[in-house]
């Protein structure tokens, strides 16, 4: 699989004294991931994304855009979309008068632009509101706008900075389901500090702290889905010694409520599940959830205090 986007070893610095915002940050995005990209403020996340479209360029290292390189205009028109995280909307414009014309500017005729602009109000899921002012739109809606400007004209890779920001649940899990339906289609690099979003919505992840990158991979790689368990258990007393022998070479470890499970590289996690209830079930206790792998959050957490 090749990669969308690629940044090795970029520096970037600001001010008199060259603060460095990226220090040396290198990872990679996947063709048709949908990856998430984790960091305190701080961190460097909107100079990276500023700096992967072009809007500043880079005191050294590479950055690789679709496989051409740094940024460029002519090369990248209509295949890369950005949301910056501070994005303002025209209030007296209509959605799809805004959009109509941004698809114009990107070559459309006037016909094309309109039938795109209702393409992408309807994957944002604002067909119903497409002929109101955005001024008369709440704040949900128009963020939604916002991301549909970036989807315009169905590039290829798309940079959204902090999309749900100031969304209530109801708007956010909207615009999440929203650019679920694009999975594998387009390649989108999601900036946010809602974490347990982006797990519900990322398959790769790529963690920053200081301007680096601390960790990337597959969203299960990096929460431990196919190597940690967390049960829940009911009161009672739990059978370690005979989970221990009848699963050589996994960690096991009682907590207050229950227990945790990490399982040897290559182990097969579902017959080992299997052996767990077993046992579980002969001493009496009852499983009360079952959780693969551990949050994003609390990864997140764990890396940064190991950086620190």
């Amino acid at each position: 699989m090749t990669d969308a986007l690629v940044l090795r070893d970029v520096v970037k610095r600001y001010g008199r004294r060259g603060r460095k915002a990226l220090d040396g940050l290198t990872f990679r995005v996947p063709r048709g991931a949908i990856a998430g990209l984790v960091g305190p403020n701080g961190a460097g996340k909107t100079t990276c994304f500023a700096a992967a479209a072009g809007f500043v360029g880079v005191d050294g290292g590479v950055v690789d855009v679709l496989g051409g390189g740094p940024f460029d205009a002519a090369r990248l028109a209509g295949r890369l979309g950005v949301l910056p995280q501070d994005a303002e909307l025209p209030l007296r414009h209509t959605p799809r008068e805004l959009l109509t014309h941004l698809g114009m500017l990107q070559g459309m005729t006037g016909r094309e632009a309109r039938t795109e602009a209702d393409r992408v109000l309807a994957v944002v899921r604002l067909t119903d509101r497409a002929r109101h002012r955005i001024a008369s739109l709440s704040h949900g809606m128009r963020r939604r706008v916002a991301v549909a400007t970036a989807l315009l004209g169905d590039p290829e890779l798309v940079l959204l900075d902090e999309p749900t920001a100031g969304l209530d649940p109801v708007e956010a899990h909207a615009l999440r389901a929203a650019l679920s339906t694009i999975r594998g289609e387009r390649t989108l690099v999601v900036s946010s500090h809602q974490l347990d979003e982006l797990e519900r919505l990322c398959d790769w992840i790529v963690m920053m702290q200081d301007g680096r990158c601390t960790r990337e991979g597959p969203l299960a790689e990096v929460t431990g889905r196919g190597v940690f368990v967390r049960w829940t258990l009911s009161p009672g007393e739990v059978p370690l010694a005979g989970l221990a022998a009848r699963l050589p070479g996994h960690r096991l470890a009682l907590r207050d409520d229950g227990l945790d499970q990490e399982a040897p590289p290559g182990a097969d996690l579902d017959e080992a599940s299997r052996i767990v209830v077993q046992e579980l079930l002969a001493a009496g206790i009852a499983v009360r959830e079952v959780r693969r792998g551990q949050s994003l959050e609390r990864r997140f957490v764990e890396g940064a205090a190991g950086a620190a």
